[in-house]
């Protein structure tokens, strides 16, 4: 018995020459797609290892002797901590001003210095930071700018470093742990180091760690009752919230 074998013909019209052509061109856009964004990715980790370079050729320069002294550090006036009245500072105590302290004088004032990278740009350091528990070791920039942010850790607002007031500093939250990426791991009663450009290393202890809306600056109040305080704070959640730790002197 003879079987006859018959073959369908799929007849391709028009329509369908048009979805095949847009399947192609979508497969394509996605490909490309993930392409840029691996490079994007390769480029951003790139970028962020040549500033972490920088920060760390800033760090070993001025610790042997490579930048310039620039200026005195003044008292940060623009706020309730301290001003200065006849001789002696007067700090802000629950609202209410009472002397504290004699006025540092010039031989005594912190300074900031001046660094020179390869790159030819010129920061201006105020002072170190180091984390034992978490292996951190940064140069504090006396500014802060997206730039600046890109190589170390800023000062965001306060006095000179340890000085009387609320010393805050901020730094990028990386996931590879670089800058203030591990800075969640932080427990209470960890010590918190901050040398300023005299040599003068002060710890502080750590003794809260919360989060805050980006709109929320309380942390950065100067209100610390004549002690000295410091505030560090780095991005949360993709940046829609702030991690703070405080830390008071010990």
């Amino acid at each position: 018995m003879n079987q006859i074998l018959v073959t369908e013909k799929i007849y391709v019209t028009p329509e369908l020459r048009r979805k095949k052509k847009l399947y192609k061109l979508q497969f394509f856009l996605c490909v490309l797609l993930v392409c840029l964004l691996f490079s994007y990715y390769i480029y951003a980790e790139y970028d962020r290892e040549k500033s972490e370079e920088v920060s760390q050729e800033i760090l070993i320069g001025l610790r042997n002797g490579n930048g310039t002294t620039t200026k005195k550090s003044t008292v940060n006036t623009k706020d309730t901590t301290v001003k200065k009245k006849n001789d002696v500072i007067i700090v802000a105590i629950n609202g209410n001003e009472e002397e504290q302290i004699p006025v540092i004088t010039e031989t005594q004032q912190p300074q900031t210095q001046e660094y020179v990278a390869k790159s030819g740009v010129t920061y201006t350091v105020e002072s170190y930071l180091r984390i034992p528990s978490l292996d951190l070791d940064y140069p504090i920039i006396a500014e802060t700018s997206e730039e600046l942010l890109k190589i170390s850790i800023n000062k965001y607002w306060g006095p000179a470093p340890n000085q009387v007031g609320n010393y805050c500093v901020v730094g990028h939250n990386y996931k590879t742990g670089k800058m203030f990426g591990r800075l969640g791991e932080m427990v209470n009663g960890e010590i918190i180091e901050l040398e300023d450009m005299s040599g003068n290393v002060v710890e502080y202890e750590v003794y809260d760690k919360f989060t805050v809306d980006p709109e929320d600056t309380s942390c950065t109040s100067q209100l610390t009752g004549g002690k000295r305080e410091l505030t560090l704070i780095t991005c949360k959640e993709y940046g829609t919230r702030r991690l703070v730790v405080k830390a008071k002197e010990i």
